[in-house]
């Protein structure tokens, strides 16, 4: 598959088309049993909810990048994009309860980190080069991945007033990036030049509804984060000792 002269080859293969997409699994033997060990590892070292949360982690990684999102991912920015918000807002957070609660350094640099590296692999060049190869593919996955566990780590440890500011920030850095991906005039990301056309969409139609999902739903993940934890600290069931004065 050719665009501007440039040839894509994405991770979980060309672009798909309506009738064949469902049938597009990715049974990469190496993601396979990476994802098998996140298993174990959740069913030996975890229990109660940490358990859980790390067995459901491994499951929306399944989703991810082993179901037909995968496919699907090449063929539309907007599944790539639905791809990237249960990376970062799904799965992120899952992993990060079932890992012990630890320091994992300020809370405002881990947030601005992960919103910086959410934005700069959304730059059209940058977006264009992880589809080219398998390597490029997978340093956007683990950095997407890794800088957002992070965060939201670093949320569950901090103070509910910290916590709630930080998740607040987090959902209007998402806001704003699907709001200019919304309103730019052009389409811009080229791997998907030729790939929407036969979902009947135009690229630019492709971007808009991208920036739709991380205009709402996305930043919305964020904000139901930030009243939970706020509902958590101001609540009848708060204890008594870290209610706000």
């Amino acid at each position: 598959m050719t665009a501007a002269g440039a040839v894509w080859i994405p991770y979980c293969g060309p672009g798909p088309g309506p009738g064949e997409w469902l049938a597009r699994w990715n049974l990469d033997p190496v993601l396979l049993a990476a994802l098998a060990l996140a298993l174990g590892l959740s069913l030996w070292r975890t229990s109660g909810r940490e358990r859980a949360a790390g067995v459901a982690a491994v499951a929306v990684l399944a989703v991810i990048f082993v179901s037909p999102l995968c496919a699907l991912s090449s063929a539309l920015f907007a599944a790539r994009t639905a791809h990237h918000v249960l990376l970062v807002a799904v799965a992120a957070p899952l992993i990060a309860l079932a890992l012990p609660r630890r320091r994992v350094g300020p809370l405002a640099l881990a947030t601005f980190v992960q919103a910086a590296v959410f934005w700069i692999w959304h730059a059209p060049a940058a977006y264009g080069w992880a589809l080219s190869h398998d390597a490029a593919y997978w340093l956007m996955q683990v950095s997407l991945l890794g800088t957002a566990v992070w965060f939201w780590m670093a949320a569950r440890r901090a103070p509910a007033p910290a916590a709630v500011a930080a998740l607040l920030l987090a959902m209007v850095a998402m806001g704003l990036l699907g709001a200019l991906l919304t309103f730019t005039g052009q389409p811009v990301y080229a791997p998907h030049f030729l790939t929407t056309a036969v979902w009947g969409l135009t690229p630019l139609e492709d971007q808009q509804a991208a920036g739709l999902i991380m205009w709402a739903p996305a930043a919305a993940l964020y904000l139901a984060a930030a009243l939970w934890r706020l509902g958590r600290w101001i609540g009848p069931d708060a204890p008594a000792d870290v209610r706000p004065a």
